[in-house]
């Protein structure tokens, strides 16, 4: 809500799985410990893959909780909080305290857990024109979730995916209004041959360059990406950023940023405004500032980093856990967001269009499902 209030014009519900094949918005299969209230309801806990271990002279508190540790139902019965846990703590009460300073624990009241269907419904009434862009969340981008989630029997990947797409066309909602997304390449592929209209405009999630002898291979296999059939590669920002000139204090386009768009790949990024205050990001090793933090030093320069991201990069949108900053940018240069026309054409290669029913603003893409880090943030 507070994203569309923000001028989202695409908002997302990272999508997991339930004991009983259920599609729920979480933002891992397996972070119920730190995003839910999920340990403070012991017959819930017991159910979870890892219960609470207390912290002791040697080991932090921890405790994973999956999706595919409980069902629909029971994960209805639940309240979202801001991501974060105590790492010091010795009870599970202690343990839900651990948001850092400068996230908002503003909604911690209970804040209701959302269905993919309930999202859908959510998305399709709030005022203006929204749109979806729901990721199909699984093992292949978590190793923890690899580790402890648990699909159902006989239930596979195939059909994971492949429900995450009929829950859509049951709703009735026009293939053009979804962006689904995948970091799992097989999914993607799956959608282009099953479901079309959806493929062609499909996200592919891409974070397979994180060390430099990576980076590389992620760049060089571009090409090969967009011959499948891919319309759409998204990589985090750093990917499309690199620091350059004197004393590394300028922000330029990075090899991958030019490849994607000579493979006549479109960009989206993500994700804006998770980290910290930027004057700390060298400091702390923010990841997304990776690849140019020696050239940020204020919280002014995220509007430095998106224009070059816009105007340089030539980004179609970016996801965003604040999209007022990023809505306030595409308002001042009139910019509206990915148009699906540009993809629903078979054997189109994408392009710069714009569509005429969506607002101004709707390059901004925010999370709805939980807004939270990439991993939970200890404390203590």
């Amino acid at each position: 809500m507070a994203g569309a209030r923000f001028g989202a014009g695409i908002l997302e519900c990272d999508t997991s799985l339930t004991a009983d094949k259920g599609l729920v918005c979480r933002h891992s299969l397996c972070d119920l410990a730190t995003t839910t209230n999920i340990l403070l309801n012991p017959e819930l806990a017991a159910k979870c893959a890892k219960p609470f271990t207390p912290a002791n002279a040697t080991h932090d508190a921890s405790a994973i909780c999956c999706t595919t540790d409980i069902t629909v139902a029971e994960y209805l019965t639940l309240c979202s909080k801001m991501d974060g846990y105590n790492a010091s703590a010795t009870n599970v009460q202690d343990y839900q305290i651990g948001a850092p300073l400068w996230r908002t624990e503003l909604y911690d009241n209970c804040a209701k857990v959302q269905t993919l269907e309930s999202y859908i419904d959510l998305v399709d009434s709030l005022p203006g024109y929204r749109n979806f862009t729901p990721e199909l969340k699984s093992g292949a981008d978590d190793p923890v979730t690899a580790q402890y989630a648990k699909f159902p029997a006989g239930y596979t990947q195939q059909d994971y995916a492949r429900q995450f797409i009929q829950t859509f066309i049951n709703k009735g909602i026009d293939p053009a209004r979804v962006w689904a997304q995948s970091f799992n390449p097989p999914d993607i592929f799956q959608w282009l041959e099953e479901f079309p209209e959806f493929g062609r405009q499909a996200v592919y999630l891409d974070e397979s360059g994180d060390t430099p002898e990576n980076y590389t291979a992620a760049v060089a296999a571009l090409p090969s990406i967009k011959a499948k059939g891919v319309n759409i590669i998204a990589p985090p920002f750093n990917y499309l950023l690199m620091e350059a000139g004197p004393g590394n204090q300028s922000i330029v386009p990075a090899p991958y940023a030019t490849a994607a768009k000579a493979a006549g790949l479109d960009i989206i990024t993500w994700t804006f405004e998770r980290s910290g205050p930027l004057s700390q990001v060298k400091a702390t090793d923010q990841y997304y500032y990776s690849s140019f933090d020696d050239a940020v030093h204020t919280d002014g320069q995220l509007y430095e980093i998106l224009d070059i991201l816009v105007q340089q990069v030539g980004i179609k949108a970016i996801f965003s856990d604040w999209s007022a900053t990023v809505t306030y940018y595409a308002n001042c240069f009139n910019l509206q967001g990915p148009s699906s026309s540009n993809y629903q054409s078979k054997g189109t290669s994408g392009g710069s269009g714009t569509s005429s029913s969506a607002p101004k603003g709707s390059n901004v893409v925010t999370q709805i499902s939980d807004g939270q880090p990439q991993a939970p943030t200890p404390t203590g």
